[in-house]
């Protein structure tokens, strides 16, 4: 493809530009500035937001993203892109034996704390999530709750939603000390997509280790703990939407967040790593701090991944 037909397809996407040497510059579609100060580099094949600094090393990837179908298709025909379509994703990962969702009752105990009217009883769960920094937004958006008595008496519950609504998992947290902080329901797969309802595939998605580190994230998806395998849904879900990923994990999984990195690059992953030093988890993080680190996240390669694995070994 040359310069010519790329630029003409860009100028349709994003509109005007003017020439820098040897890069374009456009109207940035992500933080929308009225300058253009998105930086494409076409024989480098990458780009850069000066004011944003969203960025990649792939100008396809912003095609993807922000153009429409037909000039999608116009790039991935002329430029022999890989084509993340259905057929593509089933040869990666060849469908097995489709299995039933998992669904899950909350406890009947369990009252949620998005309604209007609260009973007394919900004053300490409150006040616990407001020294979490839980806003009432984040509370009625994550459906969160909690139970007074029974199985999982003095906890906050954050339930998950698979993508047709149903609950297919819980989180329960105490807050009232007990020694056991986390409970899980026994018997459940982790092989779930936490929340995944509302999940947005389209923008960025950031990784976390648990619920409140996923509730300060924002579009997010805690990890419940363990690791994330190639043959999981939400693997094949990030490689099937090519999604953008932040990786957040605590300070002490540095190995599991390499070794997620390392997987994820195999598929060509646009990725980034959120510097979290400083917290014990992301949800002790205040939000302002978060997204401060997010938008200094550092973009991870080959060699961004070796320079990290070879800090780990010294």
């Amino acid at each position: 493809m040359s310069a010519d037909q790329k630029l003409a397809i860009l100028k349709e996407v994003f509109g005007g530009y003017y020439r820098s040497g040897e890069e374009y510059l456009f109207h940035c579609p992500k933080c929308k500035h009225h300058k253009r100060k998105l930086s494409i580099n076409l024989d480098k094949d990458a780009f850069k937001c000066w004011i944003c600094d969203y960025r990649s090393n792939s100008v396809y990837r912003l095609v993807r993203k922000y153009a429409d179908f037909l000039n999608r298709q116009k790039w991935e025909e002329v430029d022999s892109k890989v084509d993340l379509s259905e057929s593509f994703f089933e040869k990666l990962f060849p469908s097995s034996q489709v299995e039933e969702e998992q669904t899950v009752n909350l406890p009947k105990e369990f009252i949620s704390l998005a309604n209007k009217v609260l009973p007394i009883t919900s004053v300490k769960a409150l006040k616990y999530l407001k020294s979490r920094g839980v806003t009432r937004e984040d509370i009625v958006r994550w459906k969160i709750g909690y139970c007074r008595t029974g199985e999982y008496a003095g906890r906050i519950i954050i339930p998950s939603f698979n993508s047709a609504g149903y609950c297919n998992f819980f989180v329960a947290r105490s807050y009232t000390g007990d020694w056991k902080k986390y409970k899980i329901p026994e018997g459940l797969s982790k092989d779930i997509i936490f929340n995944e309802l509302y999940v947005d595939w389209k923008n960025d998605l950031v990784l976390t280790e648990g619920g409140f580190d996923a509730i300060t994230a924002g579009n997010a998806v805690p990890l419940l703990g363990s690791s994330l395998r190639e043959d999981s849904k939400l693997f094949q879900e990030i490689v099937k939407h090519d999604t953008p990923i932040y990786i957040a994990l605590d300070p002490d999984a540095e190995k599991k967040a390499l070794r997620l990195i390392k997987a994820l690059l195999s598929y060509g992953v646009e990725l980034y790593k959120i510097d979290t030093f400083g917290y014990d988890d992301i949800g002790e993080m205040p939000k302002d701090v978060f997204k401060a680190r997010k938008q200094g996240a550092e973009p991870m390669n080959a060699s961004a991944y070796l320079e990290h694995e070879v800090q780990g070994i010294l």
